[in-house]
């Protein structure tokens, strides 16, 4: 089976959907992607119903990572915010995604709380500080399978120049992918991936600061990998409205014509038809 790691390697775009829990990660799985990615947002929403806003800790994240990557044979890229801390908390966060499965850890250089990359008031720590977590992220992981994925959010408050200066220190102490967060232009896109030789993230974020490409245009810029953080959660905050606004008005789901999900085939996708094998297999027992 090709690694991330050599996936990333080859000149194509390797697209990953956004996911966020065990529904979403199954239907994602059984989709046939190369890759999927934990949303911080979409994680957070959905285990605590809570803002992507620094609220979530190490021990909420690092079980979902093993939910989610145990629950699938897809490589997980997992969101792992500012690494929860300083740098011994950094080195225990690498240490726990790796063990608990994923492929790939993303960290960022905000300021503790983080906020959503695609919301305002976003602030960063020093370069250096940012430096030595990812120096000691490589040096935490086992394999060098498992990538370190750097994220500078500067962008928004101190401009490109800042963010491309950001990214080459971060290429330089060892990052093995780098994301530069919220360009605003395609031409602002096509600088980043002029001036970056290391794989690069592309964030497409409906709704978002980021003008949303297809695949194509995508990879004619430079781009290795884009994520689609909020699609799933767009998607099915969308459709759980409509079937319970209906249900809500009329007193029944009877009528809906929205697309459901067959019954049959959700109860195959989370495993019943092994339990329906062993309770015949020891009815007899």
């Amino acid at each position: 089976m090709t690694s991330l790691k050599q996936r990333l390697s080859q000149p194509r775009l390797l697209s990953a959907p956004g996911v966020f829990d065990m529904i979403s990660a199954k239907i994602a799985d059984e989709t046939g992607f190369e890759a999927l990615y934990m949303t911080g947002f979409g994680t957070v929403a959905s285990h605590l119903g809570l803002p992507d806003a620094g609220l979530a800790t190490f021990t909420d994240m690092v079980g979902r990572v093993a939910a989610i990557a145990g629950g699938c044979r897809t490589p997980l890229i997992a969101d792992g915010d500012t690494g929860y801390g300083g740098l011994l908390n950094v080195d225990f966060t690498v240490r726990g995604y790796e063990r608990a499965g994923a492929a790939a850890i993303q960290i960022e250089d905000q300021e503790f709380p983080k906020k959503c990359g695609h919301t305002p008031g976003r602030r960063v720590v020093a370069l250096e500080e940012m430096v030595r977590k990812i120096k000691v992220a490589v040096a935490a992981r086992d394999s060098s399978d498992f990538l370190v994925i750097a994220r500078t959010d500067a962008r928004t408050a101190h401009g490109l120049d800042e963010a491309l200066r950001r990214a080459d220190a971060y290429a330089e102490a060892g990052a093995d992918v780098l994301f530069v967060e919220s360009p605003e232009t395609e031409e602002e896109m096509e600088r980043i991936c002029r001036a970056i030789d290391l794989p690069l993230v592309a964030n497409m974020v409906e709704g978002g600061r980021t003008p949303l490409l297809g695949k194509s245009r995508l990879e004619e810029l430079g781009y290795r990998l884009a994520i689609f953080p909020a699609s799933g959660f767009l998607a099915a905050g969308g459709a759980l409205r409509a079937v319970y606004g209906r249900i809500r008005r009329e007193g029944s789901s009877a009528g809906y014509e929205g697309e459901l999900y067959p019954f049959s085939d959700f109860t195959r996708l989370m495993g019943f038809e092994r339990v329906w094998e062993f309770e015949k297999r020891h009815a007899d027992e």
